[in-house]
């Protein structure tokens, strides 16, 4: 027997004629997924530790283009909380929440900028790029996109019944949503990249919570669908166990009786402010699922919870 190489069979990796056949069905059952979202927007806020996780960002990357590739138009607003946290120990700048909101002092927000405008906006501008997608990152003080203002908290002493209003220092909400900017990078075929920071009127900068910026941005789009892309699997009952769909007012409800708490409050209140301004529906996913939006959008199975 020859000691040459070209003797040999090659090993192969090619799919057997079966799991090509699988394949194809799998695109055959998304083509009614495939015209309900045909040239609709949708909004995504991409957030979380999947973020930090580079074969997650790198698989959300992918599916990005694959999205814009067959016709509908994404928009991601991102997060950052973990990137922020770990820069704020590095600077030894102490933090706190108030109802899953970080309070910002000057310090802070200067922090907050710098790690979601610059690092983390341009890490997936990077990664869509490296995909094969266009994207394009700017924050929200580009062309005055979200005009902001301060966001006020009360809390109700439960002994006195008193309000008390919080200061949560340079945090603040959404006043007007400018999308003429948007506008101009989905008409020319671009894939916007959003940091949630606002200016206001008087050129403060103001952080503001992805959850509520992308639920702004989405009523102001008039977005088919928001995406809450979280690190849990979506709004869980009083027993743990996952809620498939919940309507406004039984989500409502669930802030009121107190079994949702923390960080998915101000998701839950994002999800029904943007159902009020004319998003069809809202769903809330988990984002350490790989290809968790793609499920949801092109197949019956959907990930996490649907509010409507």
């Amino acid at each position: 027997m020859s000691n040459d190489d070209t003797d040999k069979t090659p090993p192969t990796d090619r799919k057997s004629a079966k799991d090509w056949l699988t394949t194809a069905k799998t695109l055959t059952e998304a083509l009614p997924f495939l015209l309900r979202y045909d040239s609709e927007t949708i909004v995504i806020k991409f957030g979380g530790h999947a973020m930090g996780d580079k074969r997650l960002a790198h698989d959300f990357a992918r599916d990005m283009v694959l999205i814009k590739q067959v016709g509908i138009n994404p928009v991601v607003v991102h997060g950052g909380g973990p990137q922020i946290a770990s820069m704020l120990d590095r600077l030894k700048i102490k933090s706190s929440f108030i109802e899953g909101l970080r309070v910002s002092d000057e310090a802070t927000v200067e922090v907050v900028e710098m790690v979601l405008a610059g690092k983390i906006n341009k890490q997936i501008v990077s990664a869509i790029s490296g995909a094969g997608g266009r994207a394009v990152g700017l924050s929200g003080k580009d062309g005055n996109m979200i005009v902001a203002r301060k966001l006020h908290r009360t809390v109700r002493d439960p002994d006195s019944n008193i309000e008390r209003v919080l200061d949560l220092g340079f945090v603040g909400e959404p006043e007007t949503i400018n999308v003429e900017v948007l506008d101009a990078i989905i008409e020319a075929d671009l894939l916007p990249i959003i940091a949630p920071i606002g200016v206001s009127a008087d050129g403060d900068t103001y952080n503001i919570n992805a959850d509520t910026a992308a639920g702004a941005i989405a009523g102001e789009l008039e977005a088919k669908r928001l995406f809450l892309l979280t690190d849990v699997p979506g709004v869980l009952g009083a027993d743990g166990n996952l809620i498939a769909k919940l309507s406004v007012g039984e989500a409502q409800t669930l802030i009121d009786d107190g079994t949702i708490t923390g960080g998915m409050i101000p998701k839950i209140r994002t999800s029904i402010d943007a159902i009020n301004q004319g998003v069809e529906a809202v769903v809330i996913l988990d984002g350490r699922v790989p290809h968790a939006l793609l499920l949801e959008l092109f197949t019956d199975q959907g990930a996490g919870t649907l509010i409507s």
